[in-house]
């Protein structure tokens, strides 16, 4: 898959909080997602082990949810541990993962944040930007924003807001299950976005393009 290499990974924090600021400017979130148009959807993660970083793109295909490709990739971490600068600890690894796509995915669902971020851009964000195809945050903890409890039944949700803007949502994926945090990430919308999840969501917390990234990374790093 070709990826736009938009600029290099080797800053400093201090660098890449700027770049952010820059790059959240480009951002299309507002973009409904063609869900009928939907043929693959890709769940991405990184997991980290022995300062290695080792990433799973699986693909699927949609609505059915069968197993199309799963790349992988493995590299030394590059950056450290820093609230709301995933994407420069994540990001080398998974360009090295997405560039051995076969096949290209028609939406990209990143275990980590969109806009729901500080500074409005999260992983599903920034890499967006690389992969110029719609693309979804589904978080497993709050980074920013506050929001009340949706209801406790499949489906239920509530906005998530930061200073005055609706910045994602509180989706319940699973009866009586802790909910997740949706947040488009780049030419996606928040509607689509959580109908889109909620499709995916089958018999786990966790919607399946995500969950079956999540085991494949973490089987890579053992």
């Amino acid at each position: 898959m070709k990826i736009h290499h938009r600029h290099d990974w080797n800053l400093s924090p201090e660098q890449a909080v700027a770049l952010q600021k820059q790059l959240a400017s480009e951002l299309v979130t507002d973009q409904p997602i063609a869900l009928d148009d939907v043929r693959l959807v890709a769940g991405v993660d990184v997991s980290v082990k022995n300062d290695l970083s080792h990433a799973a793109v699986v693909v699927l295909a949609f609505p059915d949810l069968q197993p199309v490709e799963t790349v992988t990739a493995a590299m030394p971490t590059p950056f450290p541990y820093i609230p709301g600068l995933l994407s420069f600890r994540e990001g080398p690894v998974l360009e090295s993962a997405f560039e051995r796509l076969q096949h290209v995915p028609d939406v990209f669902i990143f275990d980590g944040m969109g806009i729901a971020h500080p500074r409005r851009i999260g992983i599903a964000s920034h890499l967006g930007l690389w992969l110029q195809k719609p693309t979804i945050g589904c978080g497993k903890t709050l980074l920013t924003g506050r929001y009340a409890e949706p209801g406790s039944e499949k489906g239920a949700y509530s906005h998530l807001v930061d200073r005055g803007q609706v910045i994602g949502a509180v989706v319940r994926t699973r009866t009586g299950v802790k909910p997740v945090y949706i947040s488009p990430g780049h030419l996606a919308d928040l509607p689509t976005s959580v109908e889109l999840i909620l499709r995916c969501a089958t018999r786990y917390r966790l919607p399946e393009p995500i969950r079956r990234a999540h085991l494949a990374a973490g089987d890579f790093g053992t």
